[in-house]
């Protein structure tokens, strides 16, 4: 996501860091497009919807990555939840995430503002974003909910072959719609985490390694926690493991993400301003790179083989691991940040599994595990931030995330079931719950 600004009205952004002061911001666009101001509205403008799209693409990697780690007889079914995610996720959040995650009323100041629909208040010649002047109101709308769905996406790795499709389906809808918003409010809309100490020890986290990756991850636990194992993963013998199906689409997803990561960090610099972005792309590629070689020599020492999922997962885990701080952490330390994501999402994805919590595509490893670890970064590596509000920001979005996944899915099993039969399970979903398999003769 972004660090989003509550910036006076008075304020027009040109560029990360350089603001040009206004009476009020500009209502007359014929007037405002021959301005010299227009040139940089315009690039800030083009450089959030390229963003935009790159972390849409971003869902594409999700899907593959998701397909090629699971069972091939599961196939049809993870794309169609990957299909549903992203059409629910932009829908509800124009409906009431948008204003919810930045909300123009609170209910419960810092805690609880509830919205209407985007563009309510922004009129329908308005051009300027309410929250930050320096791009459209719908640039704004539109970069945001390319991240609205991503919660539930890492959800549905987490729970893949075994969750039945309509106890899911609603489970992401109201985690989407509500719960992602509400999270988000306490740090990018004003809420209390960006109040910690009147504003000078504000929570940090520039892009969401907390706020949209961890809260992932713990909505993700809470749920394998209630929907159990996969049948044969855990046996009396030991750890059965379950093989991917197709690990050349799983490497075309993490590549994929990795792209459209640097829409994701750089689009939250919240301009085209040269620096700030240029900075923030090589933070994020340096932490990606050595998060993979960290998990590679990791995986390799432990497992006494190169293990290709490790390496895939290595390159989330820096990226996740930079997510919070890929503003504010040099590009040497970048390094340190990503590499020591490299090594947790291992030793990690061992651990669950030792305790029985099955993850096929080890989500909650890289994006809760390693998301904490990279907001903690960003006050133990020098970027500036408050590592007491950093622990308070985890803990309350950790926490919130896991309480209502756990609440929510705990009634969806009593009132209508979320986990398939066994028979369904071992014929696959794509035939029990779609009638067709992916890979037809």
């Amino acid at each position: 996501m972004t660090i989003k600004s509550i910036l006076p009205a008075s304020l027009l952004l040109l560029g990360a860091g350089t603001l040009l002061a206004q009476d009020e911001p500009p209502t007359d666009y014929a007037k405002f497009e021959g301005s010299a101001e227009y040139v940089k509205f315009a690039l800030n403008n083009l450089w959030i919807l390229i963003s935009a799209a790159l972390v849409f693409l971003m869902h594409l990697g999700f899907a593959s990555l998701e397909s090629g780690l699971c069972q091939r007889k599961n196939t049809v079914n993870i794309l169609f939840k990957n299909c549903f995610i992203i059409a629910m996720g932009v829908i509800t959040y124009y409906l009431v995430g948008f204003n919810t995650h930045y909300p123009a009323e609170w209910q419960m100041d810092g805690f609880l503002g509830l919205g209407g629909p985007a563009g309510a208040e922004a009129g329908s010649t308005s051009f300027t974003s309410e929250y930050n002047p320096g791009y459209t109101y719908w640039s704004d709308f539109i970069f945001q909910a390319m991240f609205a769905a991503t919660a539930a996406t890492i959800v549905s790795g987490a729970v893949a072959e075994r969750v039945k499709l309509s106890s899911f389906l609603i489970f992401a809808t109201l985690l989407v719609a509500f719960a992602y918003p509400i999270a988000g409010s306490w740090h990018w809309g004003t809420g209390f985490l960006s109040r910690l100490g009147d504003g000078d020890a504000a929570f940090y986290d520039f892009a969401g390694s907390t706020v949209v990756h961890a809260f992932g991850g713990f909505a993700a636990l809470a749920c394998v926690i209630v929907l159990g194992p996969r049948a044969g993963k855990y046996t009396k013998e030991g750890l059965k493991p379950i093989l991917p199906s197709n690990l050349p689409l799983a490497t075309i997803g993490a590549f994929l993400l990795f792209l459209g990561w640097f829409g994701f960090n750089g689009g939250s610099v919240l301009s085209a301003d040269a620096q700030g972005v240029s900075t923030v792309f090589v933070t994020t590629a340096l932490a990606a790179c050595a998060g993979a070689l960290t998990s590679i020599a990791t995986a390799w020492v432990v497992l006494k083989k190169p293990d290709l999922s490790m390496a895939l997962n290595g390159f989330l885990a820096g990226l996740v691991g930079i997510t919070a701080g890929a503003d504010a952490i040099s590009p040497g330390l970048s390094l340190v940040a990503g590499g020591v994501a490299g090594v947790l999402v291992v030793f990690s994805i061992l651990f669950f599994d030792k305790i029985k919590i099955d993850d096929p595509v080890g989500a909650i490893s890289v994006h809760g595990v390693c998301g904490i670890w990279g907001t903690l970064a960003v006050a133990l590596l020098g970027g500036g931030a408050n590592l007491g509000s950093q622990l308070i920001g985890i803990v309350s979005v950790c926490a919130f995330a896991f309480v209502f996944s756990f609440v929510l899915f705990f009634i969806l099993k009593l009132i209508m079931g979320v986990r398939v039969d066994a028979e369904e399970e071992s014929e696959g979903l794509d035939v029990a719950e779609h009638g067709a398999p992916a890979y037809n003769p």
